[in-house]
């Protein structure tokens, strides 16, 4: 492949990987609605929760074997969306405070992203399966992707609720729904996976 088709054949797979609708998404979408650096702060550890997902694929591939330990991932995975989910159903609906743009919203977007196993899953099979084809340019295609989303969601976000500040409280809402979900879901894999 060429420097441009890798380059593109990543973008598509940040996409794909950052555009669905999940539990990282529900973050992002419930902070952005009251403040748009906060969602790009949650971008950003999502990101990074990326990065590190993606460095220990690559680095233990050959080590890792997911089957042994797939009922744990699942399980911690479906305790960190509803305790998050719980978080937002709690917060308040006005702009958040300087202390939680910071570092405790990227710590629990990254502690999310490290434990999604949506994420886990995708990098361990398309981010793996991927990495062999376009090699290092596909990836800066991905992440490039990943940090576009990054900024554009909660820009798409904050911009549509800054007018309806009324908004606000159904998107949190439907963020905590939509964690609670994917959290019985994995729950239910834990059980029977």
């Amino acid at each position: 492949m060429s420097v441009i088709t890798d380059l593109g054949f990543g973008m598509v797979l940040g996409f794909s990987l950052t555009i669905p609708p999940g539990p990282m998404n529900a973050l992002i979408a419930s902070i952005s609605a009251r403040s748009y650096r906060g969602g790009v702060v949650t971008g950003l550890g999502a990101l990074s929760a990326d990065l590190v997902l993606g460095g220990i694929v690559f680095g233990l591939y050959s080590e890792v074997h997911l089957a042994p330990v797939v009922r744990w991932v699942y399980a911690v995975g479906a305790v960190v969306m509803v305790y998050l989910g719980m978080r937002i159903l709690r917060s308040p609906a006005e702009a958040p405070g300087e202390d939680e743009i910071g570092v405790r919203t990227f710590a629990r977007a990254l502690a999310l992203g490290i434990t999604n196993p949506f994420q886990i899953v995708w990098w361990i099979s398309a981010g793996l399966a991927f990495a062999y084809l376009g090699g290092p340019v596909l990836f800066v295609g991905l992440f490039g992707a990943v940090a576009l989303w990054v900024v554009a969601f909660p820009f798409a976000v904050h911009a549509g609720t800054r007018g309806h500040p009324s908004a606000r409280r159904p998107i949190a809402v439907a963020s905590a729904l939509i964690l609670f979900g994917f959290a019985l879901y994995f729950a239910a894999l834990a059980v029977y996976a």
